[in-house]
């Protein structure tokens, strides 16, 4: 299962498997409901719901990406054939009105909706694998293997900020929920909390004992959850 997300009511989870099908799940009982969502040909690396939970967008290896109606498990709109081998990362927009991708073009995608190309941020060096959207839309972050982080204007794609100092790729990041902190994690098996107001790190690394693949923090923002191919999750207080 290369990607999972949960509803805003945390209710119900869809996961994106290797098979290029999406399942949508009942997080309390533990079973899938209805039939699995056919439309990819390849596996379902990432997937993202939409702020007002309408719609869940999911991007592919077979580089489409695919809007769908989580009540019906319909497709709302033809895949957008994005041009990339493979997507890595796909994520809405806070007013829920485009989204962002990447993957192997090295390069940040805005999209509208409707599957208009909006815009073509460059700047990495290597595979995208990562994007968050500041809480008011107005900066992207993108995480790539070529040991980066970067911070972008989504107006315009003018890049403002580069991370540096990760030894490795970094596979997952997340934001805290005051939108003051941002959270990597790589590959050299490491999480890093970065100062968003000073753009340094506020402590050592947290390790691992193997690559780590996602990382996230909680709703209140007191705990932070990190989980590698050491097949341990990591629960940290921030307090």
């Amino acid at each position: 299962v290369p990607s999972m997300v949960i509803s805003p009511d945390e209710t119900v989870a869809v996961s994106g498997c290797a098979d290029g099908k999406l399942r949508l799940w009942h997080i309390k009982e533990g079973r899938m409901l209805g039939d699995p969502w056919e439309g990819h040909d390849s596996p379902v690396n990432c997937l993202d719901w939409s702020p007002n939970a309408r719609e869940i967008a999911s991007g592919s290896h077979d580089g489409t990406i695919i809007r769908w109606n989580p009540d019906t498990g319909r497709r709302i709109a033809p895949p957008i054939e994005t041009g990339q081998w493979r997507l890595c990362a796909v994520r809405y927009s806070p007013q829920g009105d485009k989204f962002a991708s990447g993957g192997d073009g090295n390069m940040v995608c805005v999209w509208s909706k409707a599957g208009k190309l909006l815009m073509e941020i460059k700047g990495h060096e290597n595979l995208v694998r990562a994007l968050r959207w500041s809480k008011d839309g107005a900066h992207i972050f993108s995480a790539s293997s070529d040991n980066t982080i970067r911070k972008f204007q989504s107006l315009d794609g003018k890049e403002l900020v580069i991370f540096r100092g990760h030894t490795n790729g970094i596979h997952s990041l997340c934001l805290s929920p005051d939108g003051d902190h941002l959270v990597s994690a790589l590959i050299d098996y490491s999480v890093r909390i970065w100062d968003l107001k000073t753009n340094q790190l506020v402590c050592n690394p947290l390790l691992h004992n193997d690559e780590l693949w996602a990382v996230d923090i909680s709703p209140d923002g007191k705990y932070l959850a990190s989980a590698g191919s050491d097949a341990k999750v990591y629960l940290w207080s921030l307090e």
